[in-house]
């Protein structure tokens, strides 16, 4: 299996700022622990892939 991108410039950005959000509001005991998923957020970013988007055969970038 080959891990080819699917997400859109716009699609990484948000994930990166939610995950980081979420992550920090988790760390300053705001929101509790489940605010750590948002590193699945910020890993599906960095990788410019989603594997839930693969899943159900959805993607949100034009030119992959």
């Amino acid at each position: 299996m080959t891990i080819t991108r699917n997400l859109a410039q716009w699609d990484r950005a948000a994930r990166f700022a939610l995950g980081l959000l979420l992550i920090v509001l988790a760390y300053a005991g705001i929101v509790g622990p489940w605010g750590y998923v948002g590193a699945i957020f910020l890993a599906t970013a960095v990788m410019n892939f989603c594997p839930l988007y693969r899943v159900l055969g959805f993607k949100t970038c034009t030119d992959c």
